[in-house]
């Protein structure tokens, strides 16, 4: 494919999209992700599109939000293996909340293996996901239906939720800084989102490298709020998605990092694997055999029998 057939072709998925991974758009024009950037850096001089960490958006600061059947279609493989991980944190028998988003929607296919399980969700999609699950309790919010992301959404939503107790929130979003925490584009659905995280104890973040540092409209979840982080591991070479990352740790997130197999076209491998990684600080619960203070980004090796699905990278804050 020629340079200019390929870059027409990426701007014509950033176009549909608002927002494409750099390792989608290498899997979509079949070339590497080096020449992808490259032409990505072309097409900003042009200004027809803007570079985010490990991806592209349209231009003009804050991205859009795509809809749903152009969502499932992106980073199928991150979400795949962050999905696998997530779903180790659960426990039998836990009463968790689910947000809605594709990423979330993995999650639940996962979550019905899991019995005793009681999952309240706003989401269509993460409760048809569990409907036909033995012995997983589905309760679902009241609201008005979103069909853009099949989410209820509004005041019904919220009241629903106002009394509600679990464990943990297992939520996504369109973007993920270290300054702003966790936004989405649409503020009905950043409302139900705020509504959810206040029900749990703890707030667990879903979210692929190419959200790492966007940031849109509406604040869901600040920093101080996310307890863990689940994401895959970026590109080579995308150190700002690592700063990012470190960001977070030093706001006291604990990091998950999947890994994705480059075999099958980049599609995970299946299996998971998983270790807490605390961090020092009043609002979190120290667990023994964590990072030290002054850790930097650092791959865990996986035990022999667990998959190459998933790796774990140690963060800890920074010495101040």
């Amino acid at each position: 494919m020629f340079a200019a057939e390929r870059r027409q072709l990426i701007l014509e998925m950033v176009r549909a999209n608002g927002a494409v991974s750099l390792r989608e758009l290498a899997r979509v024009v079949q070339t590497s992700e080096v020449t992808v950037r490259r032409d990505v850096r072309a097409l900003e001089a042009e200004g027809l599109l803007d570079r985010r960490h490990g991806g592209a958006v349209l231009p003009g600061g804050f991205t859009r939000e795509s809809g749903f059947p152009q969502k499932t279609h992106l980073a199928t493989a991150e979400k795949t293996a962050i999905a696998d991980l997530a779903a180790g944190l659960v426990e039998e028998g836990e009463a968790i909340v689910v947000g809605a988003g594709t990423t979330t929607q993995e999650l639940a296919r996962r979550l019905a293996r899991i019995p005793g399980l009681t999952v309240v969700t706003n989401s269509l999609l993460v409760a048809q996901a569990l409907a036909h699950a033995n012995r997983v309790e589905v309760v679902m919010t009241g609201g008005t239906l979103r069909g853009s992301n099949y989410a209820l959404v509004g005041s019904g939503a919220e009241q629903s939720l106002q009394g509600l107790r679990v464990t943990r929130a297992f939520l996504s979003g369109s973007g993920l800084t270290a300054e702003r925490g966790l936004s989405t584009s649409n503020m009905l659905s950043a409302s139900v989102d705020r509504a959810l995280v206040q029900a749990a104890a703890e707030v667990v973040v879903l979210a692929d490298h190419s959200k790492l540092g966007t940031d849109t409209m509406f604040q869901t979840v600040p920093s101080d709020v996310i307890t863990h982080l689940v994401t895959d591991e970026p590109p080579m070479g995308d150190d700002r998605a690592a700063t990012e990352l470190q960001a977070l740790a030093d706001c006291g997130v604990r990091i998950t990092v999947a890994s994705v197999s480059p075999s099958d076209g980049g599609e995970a491998s299946g299996g998971r694997t998983r270790r807490d990684v605390p961090v020092p600080g009043p609002r979190r619960h120290v667990r023994p055999g964590g990072g030290q203070p002054g850790a930097t980004l650092r791959s865990a090796p996986l035990p022999p029998e667990q998959s190459t699905a998933g790796r774990v990278a140690d963060l800890a804050p920074r010495r101040r």
